[in-house]
């Protein structure tokens, strides 16, 4: 690692997107930020899920799902209830008012979403705390013309800035680079997880005064 800057490797440029999928009656999703067209002859794409989602679990068992591309209006309670409570706890449907589902049977999220794709997994690939599934695209239809939301403009317009901790106790601060969750302690644990992303102590920072 005495060669590596992290720091390099975020400045690869990545969207936010919600990701779905449906087993045995329920319906899941959850934000991922690597999606890619691999070929188009066949029309190919490819994903990347955490391990410690729910969704991921679905997706290995069914072979299914969609991916709906979030647009720069998303509010920040749209990353935060797909994005930081988990689906095994939580039904992040469960107040949903309308359903609307691709042909695969899959809900998609028609709002703050300018298009939506369906994949059928074909081949998979163990990264360790990742899966890396490679699908067929199986439908794809556009929903707006809003820009789509990259993981820069999340950071700089729609994430909530760290709280002034002016009048505050002096309490050692940890900030994780993929979604802003504060850790608060002198040290970070070897083995602890961001609850909110799934990433490791590898992606904190210590705040600066």
């Amino acid at each position: 690692m005495e060669n590596i800057n992290l720091n390099a490797l975020r400045k690869i440029g990545y969207g936010l997107y919600v990701l779905t999928a449906r087993e045995g009656g329920k319906d899941n999703g959850c934000i991922v930020n690597v999606v890619a067209q691999l070929t188009d002859k066949p029309l190919q794409m490819l994903i990347s899920v955490n391990k410690n989602n729910l969704t991921h679990d679905m997706i290995l068992h069914t072979e299914a799902f969609n991916v709906s591309m979030l647009t720069e209006e998303t509010p920040m309670e749209v990353i935060k209830h797909f994005g930081f409570q988990s689906g095994r706890t939580v039904n992040k449907f469960e107040h949903c008012q309308e359903e609307h589902r691709a042909a695969n049977g899959i809900l998609y999220i028609p709002k703050y979403t300018n298009s939506f794709i369906s994949g059928k997994v074909t081949q998979t690939v163990d990264l360790g705390t990742h899966t890396l599934f490679i699908a067929e695209v199986t439908e794809a239809a556009t929903l707006g013309e809003a820009p789509s939301l990259t993981y820069n403009y999340y950071q700089q317009h729609i994430k909530p800035k760290p709280a002034s901790t002016a009048e505050s106790p002096k309490v050692t601060r940890w900030v994780c680079q993929v979604c802003g969750y504060v850790y608060e302690g002198e040290n970070i644990p070897d083995d602890f997880i961001c609850p909110w992303c799934k990433h490791g102590k590898a992606d904190f920072v210590k705040q600066q005064e």
